[in-house]
């Protein structure tokens, strides 16, 4: 008996280096490598749509259903959403202050707000109109229709008088699932 158990241990690990990198089995996600929040093999699923393969040529280049592929792509892209976020908390928190600009707000007024909470935080600028404004154009155009703001935008402004452009956390984010 325990020849036998001992058989099929030496087996099952003798086939198991055979296998492809991705097993149809439940867990294959569970990878050791991790690039931030991504498993390698959500990286290289997401690089290879990238690339513009369906979810069936990965699939079958990775040795997996494209059911499977569908599941690894759709996690790293939610994935990739909280990274988004965290780093725009992050920015947040560690700010001087910010400018909350809703909707209907036109496009040259948002710089002079900028510099008014700018100037009520004692922050110099690295900034003037046109690169405010070209930073919203350019950061923020889902945002704005025509010259008007549509959806809601944040402006963040650092300490060291820098300033960062995002739309608003409940807008769309730049890794739709």
């Amino acid at each position: 008996m325990i020849a036998l158990i001992w058989f099929f241990r030496v087996t099952r690990s003798i086939f198991r280096v055979n296998r492809p990198i991705l097993s149809t089995r439940a867990g294959f996600e569970d990878m050791r490598k991790r690039y931030g929040l991504l498993t390698e093999v959500q990286l290289e699923v997401l690089r290879l749509r990238l690339k513009g393969l369906t979810q069936k040529e990965i699939a079958s280049k990775l040795g997996t259903t494209h059911q499977n592929i569908a599941i690894i792509e759709k996690r790293g892209k939610r994935n990739m959403q909280l990274a988004e976020e965290t780093i725009r908390t992050y920015e947040e928190i560690t700010s001087a202050t910010s400018v909350e600009v809703g909707p209907g707000i036109h496009m040259v007024d948002i710089p002079r707000l900028v510099v008014d909470a700018a100037d009520k935080a004692n922050i110099k600028l690295k900034a003037d109109f046109t690169r405010v404004y070209n930073e919203i154009k350019f950061k923020a155009s889902g945002c704005i229709d025509g010259a008007k703001v549509v959806k809601p935008i944040t402006l963040v402004i650092s300490n060291d008088g820098d300033i960062e452009i995002a739309p608003k956390k409940h807008s769309q984010s730049r890794f739709p699932l």
